[in-house]
């Protein structure tokens, strides 16, 4: 059986787009009507008294957009528009591209990450995909003969909206049927009964292969997984190893560990509490002696982050279902917020429990007693004790980043006058200087008055199957016959 694996939301370099045959993903649907629920989007309109709407479609939906469009305009007489190409994940909500056009709502369509937005209502639409509930309900008591057997019931967003007849009428047989929700696990909610704990349950997911189910595995890895997939009317019992996926994940934390500068890279703008968690992250690499440096680059790839060479280590701001990069091209790895605080945080402790929504790391969400290494912060010329690397084999001491002969020169002359700035940015001039000469690659050398200049010669003119030079020769060729 093959393991849970979705499409990431990275870019790569472009090779595959160009060797690949070309395989068109949107598809035009005849149900406009019901697929893309236009009563409730125009009841919500109408409701709210919205002007201006953004309509924001994945790429497989994208060749309904004006026909949407189209329906929305005649039925509220508002200013709609259509967002497409997001600049991160597409089951993200773009805001930013949102505010562009002053949008007072937005309408998503499709999948979704259900991650919680901070700037503008939002209207989801994931387009209701057909389900056949009697063979559903078969297959779920093959792969649960025990009726005493705790089931937490899942669906994919397509299929959300069956979730409450499915159970309903599973609860009719079953004793405990938990569909929904107290506490958030990847964008989903679910309210477990007095004396039942999670490791007691099991999880019935209805849906295909994707990122969701990927990151429900990975955050509930205590509880079997048994999926239906409506498409090819299977069930069965998940079958991919979340144990190697952790262990996976546990080498990261390693090498996270001995980095020294770890560079902040957003995955996204849409989800709350994204600048605070940046904030965060920051605070603890700083008191973890290390230097950090902020990223902005939209969708990842490989060239992008080869860019850096001298940072060691990512971690990705990004949405639960977007934050598991697991690829072998990038030349650093990549980490999740939750990866880096068991990484540099002092008696932290890698428990197996899995953590992909980075908003539970908040100081003032946590139930933990969190607080920073301030004494580490303030004294980082302290020595610290060296840790054993399971990546090298060798202890490794710290602080990381000590303050160098620059440094110390610098503060012991703007410490005695400031008039001696001017010698600072002399002093810093010739750093940076001396940084540079030691990059690999240092830009096209001009060599001026060195090499000889190239004469200017005229250029073909004319176009590829003749140029003009080709039909002159011709002429001549036939006036001496």
């Amino acid at each position: 059986m093959s393991a849970a694996s979705g499409p990431t939301n990275f870019a790569d370099d472009g090779k595959d787009v160009i060797e690949r045959q070309l395989q068109v993903k949107s598809e035009k649907h005849e149900d406009i009507q019901d697929l893309y629920e236009i009563d409730r989007t125009v009841a919500r309109i109408k409701e709210g008294n919205y002007k201006r709407i953004a309509l924001q479609f994945p790429d497989e939906y994208l060749a309904d957009a004006a026909n949407v469009a189209k329906q929305l305009v005649e039925k509220t007489g508002q200013d709609i528009f259509v967002l497409a190409d997001t600049s991160y994940g597409s089951c993200c909500v773009d805001e930013v591209a949102a505010e562009h056009v002053s949008a007072d709502l937005i309408v998503h369509y499709g999948r979704s990450c259900l991650s919680p937005t901070s700037r503008s209502p939002v209207l989801y639409v994931f387009g209701q995909q057909s389900i056949d509930m009697e063979h559903c309900k078969q297959e779920f008591s093959t792969l649960f003969p025990d009726l005493s057997q705790p089931v937490i019931i899942m669906c994919d967003v397509e299929y959300s909206y069956a979730a409450e007849r499915l159970t309903a009428e599973l609860a009719k047989t079953y004793q405990h049927i938990i569909p929904t929700a107290e506490k958030k696990k990847g964008g989903r909610y679910f309210e477990l009964p007095e004396g039942i704990d999670i490791e007691s349950c099991a999880i019935f997911f209805v849906g295909g292969e994707s990122l969701t189910l990927t990151n429900i595995m990975m955050v509930h890895n205590k509880c079997p997984v048994y999926t239906y997939n409506p498409k090819t009317r299977e069930a069965r019992q998940e079958s991919v190893q979340v144990n190697k996926m952790l262990m996976k994940r546990y080498f990261l934390v390693q090498k996270a560990k001995d980095a020294d500068t770890i560079g902040i890279v957003v995955g996204t703008l849409g989800v709350a509490s994204y600048l605070n968690i940046i904030d965060h992250l920051k605070k603890v690499i700083k008191a973890a002696g290390r230097k950090s440096y902020f990223f902005v680059m939209g969708k990842l790839n490989v060239a992008k982050m080869a860019n850096f060479m001298e940072v060691d280590c990512y971690v990705l701001v990004s949405c639960p279902e977007n934050s598991l990069i697991d690829s072998k091209e990038f030349y650093r790895p990549i980490v999740t917020p939750f990866e880096l605080e068991i990484a540099l945080i002092r008696d932290m402790e890698w428990t197996g429990n899995y953590i992909t929504d980075f908003s539970k790391l908040l100081p003032q969400l946590r139930s933990d007693d969190f607080s920073y290494d301030e004494e580490q912060d303030q004294d980082a010329s302290s020595d610290e004790e060296p840790h054993f690397s399971l990546i090298t084999g060798q202890y490794k001491s710290g602080p990381f980043h000590r303050a160098n002969t620059l440094q110390v020169i610098i503060s012991s002359f703007l410490s005695l006058s400031p008039s001696l700035c001017p010698l600072w940015s002399l002093l810093l001039m010739l750093y940076v200087g001396e940084y540079l000469k030691n990059r690999t690659y240092r830009g096209l050398e001009a060599n001026v008055g060195q090499d000889e200049a190239a004469d200017v010669q005229e250029g073909l003119s004319g176009i590829a199957r003749g140029y003009v030079y080709e039909k002159d020769n011709d002429v001549s060729s036939e006036k001496q016959e």
